[in-house]
């Protein structure tokens, strides 16, 4: 596999230095990306760029993922437009752990020579003493570069600190030493990162001698396009905010509806960037999507791709059963199958009364219950819903009104009760 001609194809190539393509095609080439700690979970923001270190070992490179416990003490000042608060060393090294527990879904660690690797530039930067770093490192990039940089010239006006001005010598000094020490000689990131990244390459330059008008070039630099959405907003935000891959802050079922909501439009994009579906596979399906729209096809294989490896296989079909009760074609068996995280997203929203056990217990008939629980005003109206074949309880239709209310609680605490197309719940406590 070409590692540059897939990221062409599938849009994901912004730009690269002279020479990176070559490289590539010469030899097995180390390539980097950095993560800071910022948050205990990536976002699907990140997995665009997690992405290009799968794609990169697939085409028989060795991939390198950067944990920034150094860097994430200062946060990069990058095209934000504030500073960003300080994280505690323990906030930092709980995040770190989580992003490395994610990176290992998507990265292959026990390949022989090409086996991913992760690290962590706190490890080489916590024994820096500050004149020690302004000798190693500071000397060799002038003021007047680093604030060439867009990233830098975009906060003038409003002010950045030292320490963000600082970032972007750290994040080059660590090319520098995985350039020094394992031989990397490729850094990639997102096309805002292109400053930074280059910076990087500049130092190894200058501290390792030659010119600019080399013919072989020490260290190369590339960079992907950031994924925004059709009409050029900001892609990766639900209602509640970023998408994470942490299952605990956005759930396998809300991450497969994610994708599953994603509009027409955007799906050309999103099925090239976020899957592993070949140009053919991807071409097939955008033809029968074309031909049926309403059916979704595009938005299901992407949602089905990228929640199993996000997840897991047994995680995307849940979302799958979960998203059948959503839209009203689950079963009794779908509802008793779901964990309780995933029934209470479901129906969040839908109107809730509660009820004690001993109540529950109490009431001689389904008209009994569902008064009690205020499900309907009166007796009276509950009794011609239910002759009007317009009432189900835990998905089956109730047909008798003096029918006893013997049903199997779901969740062991919750009763689904239909009132013709609309819900509502009865919780039991």
């Amino acid at each position: 596999m070409d590692f540059i001609e897939e990221l062409r194809w599938r849009g994901m190539l912004q730009d690269m230095m002279p020479g990176t393509e070559e490289q590539l095609q010469k030899e097995m080439t180390s390539a980097y990306i950095g993560f800071d700690p910022t948050a205990s979970s990536l976002h699907i923001g990140n997995l665009a760029t997690i992405m290009l270190l799968v794609h990169l070992q697939r085409a028989g490179h060795k991939p390198f993922a950067l944990v920034g416990g150094a860097t994430g003490m200062i946060g990069d000042p990058s095209f934000k437009a504030a500073e960003r608060s300080f994280l505690s060393e323990e906030t930092l090294r709980f995040n770190q752990e989580g992003i490395r527990k994610q990176l290992e879904k998507f990265l292959d660690f026990n390949s022989g020579e090409n086996s991913a690797e992760i690290v962590n530039n706190y490890d080489w930067f916590k024994d820096f003493s500050f004149l020690g770093f302004l000798r190693e490192a500071g000397k060799f990039l002038s003021v007047n570069y680093m604030m060439s940089k867009d990233s830098v010239k975009k906060r003038l006006e409003t002010g950045i600190s030292f320490t963000e001005f600082s970032y972007q010598l750290l994040q080059g000094y660590d090319f520098y030493h995985l350039y020094k020490t394992q031989g990397v000689k490729l850094q990639m990131g997102g096309s805002d990162q292109w400053g930074n990244i280059t910076t990087g390459t500049e130092i190894i330059r200058r501290k390792e001698g030659g010119n600019e008008e080399e013919t072989e070039r020490r260290a190369f630099a590339l960079t992907t396009p950031l994924v925004t959405k059709a009409d050029g907003t900001k892609f990766g935000k639900s209602e509640s905010g970023n998408v994470w891959l942490d299952a605990d802050k956005t759930s396998p079922f809300q991450f497969y509806q994610f994708w599953l909501n994603a509009a027409d439009a955007d799906c050309p994009r999103l099925i090239r960037v976020f899957t592993l579906l070949s140009k053919e596979e991807i071409e097939e399906l955008e033809r029968q999507h074309a031909e049926a729209p309403h059916l979704r096809i595009l938005q299901k294989a992407i949602a089905q791709d990228v929640t199993t490896r996000v997840h897991s296989a047994e995680a995307y079909e849940t979302a799958v059963r979960a998203s059948e009760v959503l839209y009203g074609k689950g079963t009794l068996e779908t509802l008793q199958s779901l964990d309780e995280t995933t029934f209470v997203q479901i129906f969040d929203g839908v109107p809730t009364t509660e009820i004690s056990l001993a109540e529950y217990e109490a009431a001689p008939n389904v008209t009994d219950l569902l008064a009690t629980a205020q499900v309907y005003p009166s007796k009276g109206e509950i009794r011609r819903a239910i002759q009007g074949n317009a009432v189900s309880v835990n998905k089956t239709k109730v047909s008798d009104p003096n029918q006893p209310a013997d049903f199997q609680l779901l969740q062991g605490k919750y009763l689904l009760v239909a009132k013709g197309k609309k819900n509502h719940l009865v919780k039991v406590v």
